[in-house]
């Protein structure tokens, strides 16, 4: 199944296949999202979904609490953790 993953910063939609993480489509075409660790724990790829929630995996436990620590509001997400299961548009913040 594809679907299509929108980066607003820079104007570019992609179909990607489902159950791809958001941040390695977003390092092959150039969006401004930054990353350290990639494993969910520093918090630095966090991004606003501006639509498709809905159409993102579960954030795990672990991106729960770092989201919970960094005072995030519900339309935001990690890069590193957030799987594209259906269309989505996020930024980076």
């Amino acid at each position: 199944m594809k679907a299509q993953l929108t980066f607003a910063d820079i104007d570019v939609s992609v179909n990607v296949p489902a159950g791809i993480r958001v941040i390695d489509v977003s390092e092959k075409v150039g969006s401004g999202i930054v990353y350290g660790c990639r494993e969910g724990d520093c918090g630095t790829c966090m991004m606003e979904v501006l639509e498709g929630m809905e159409n993102l995996n579960t954030p795990s436990v672990l991106e729960d609490k770092i989201l919970r620590e960094n005072m995030a509001g519900k339309r935001f997400r990690l890069a590193c953790q957030a799987q594209v299961i259906g269309d989505v548009t996020v930024n980076p913040i």
